[in-house]
C-alpha cells in the first residue's frame, strides 16, 4: 500500500519540486498539496495522511502551529531554509529535517528513514488490524533509476569506495552509497559487517572458517577487527 503524502509550503517552487520528487517513487502517493497553511489545516483535519512534507516559516501559521491542533500525529519531514528551527521541530514525530535547497539525493535519504526498510504503511489502524505479511525492501539509486531490492534477496554487499555493489540472488547492482551508511541502516539481526569492504546477509551464510565466510559459493574474507563481533553473533544464532 502506498504511503500517503501531503506537501505544504507557501512557495510554489518548493511544492512543485517535492511533487516531482514524490512522483519518481512508486510507493509514495501524493494525496494533497497546498501553498496556504490555513487551507491545509482544514484539509488535514478531515483527511488522515501518513507523512507531511512541511515548511516551518509561513505567513500566519508556522508549521508547528499547523501540527499542534491535529487529532492525529502523522510522520513529519520538515523542509525549511532556517536551520535554527531544528531543535524545536523534535517536539513532533519527526522523520527528518531537510534544509533548502533540497537535492533529490538528500530527499531519498529522508525516504529511506521513512521506509525503515519495511513495507509497513504508517496508518495506525491499518497496522493494528493487518499483520505484516509483506517482504521488507529498500530502494537504491542505480544509474538514473530507483531500483527496489528485497532484503531477503541480498547475499552480500561490497564496498567500492563511494559506491557499493549489492549482490543478490538474481544478480548485482551498483549504487551510490557508502558501506558505512548501510551498516547503520540495515537490520543488525539480518546483516553483519565482516570486513572493511564487506557486509553479508546472515541467512545466506553457507559456511564459516577462521578467515572467510562462504555465501553463494563465494569465499568472503573476514577482517581481523570484525571477527570477535561475528563470533558473538553466530553463537546467538
Amino acid at each position: 500500500m502506498a504511503i500517503r503524502c501531503f506537501v505544504l509550503d507557501d512557495e510554489p517552487l518548493a511544492t512543485n519540486l517535492l511533487q516531482d520528487y514524490i512522483s519518481r517513487l512508486p510507493d509514495l502517493e501524493l494525496v494533497g498539496i497546498s501553498n496556504s497553511p490555513s487551507q491545509a489545516l482544514g484539509t488535514l483535519q478531515q483527511m488522515m495522511v501518513d507523512v507531511i512534507f512541511l515548511d516551518i516559516q509561513m505567513p500566519r501559521l508556522t508549521g508547528f502551529d499547523l501540527l499542534r491542533p491535529l487529532s492525529y500525529r502523522p510522520k513529519v519531514i520538515f523542509t525549511t531554509a532556517f536551520r535554527e528551527y531544528a531543535l524545536e521541530s523534535y517536539e513532533f514525530d519527526v522523520v527528518d529535517f531537510l534544509v533548502k535547497p533540497i537535492s533529490f539525493e538528500r530527499f531519498l535519504q529522508s525516504i529511506g528513514k521513512l521506509y525503515r526498510f519495511s513495507a509497513v504503511p504508517f496508518t495506525p489502524s491499518e497496522v493494528q488490524e493487518q499483520p505484516n505479511t509483506t517482504r521488507d525492501y529498500q530502494y537504491f539509486k542505480v544509474d538514473k533509476e530507483m531500483v527496489k531490492l528485497y532484503l531477503d534477496d541480498i547475499l552480500w554487499i561490497e564496498s567500492l569506495k563511494d559506491y557499493v555493489r549489492i549482490h543478490t540472488v538474481s544478480g548485482s547492482v551498483v549504487s551510490y552509497l557508502r558501506i558505512s551508511y548501510l551498516e547503520e541502516k540495515l537490520p543488525p539481526n539480518r546483516f553483519i559487517r565482516i570486513h572493511k569492504s564487506f557486509i553479508v546477509a546472515l541467512n545466506h551464510v553457507q559456511a564459516v572458517s577462521a578467515t572467510y565466510i562462504r555465501v553463494n559459493n563465494v569465499e568472503i574474507p573476514i577482517g581481523r577487527i570484525y571477527k570477535a563481533k561475528l563470533d558473538e553473533t553466530l553463537q546467538k544464532k
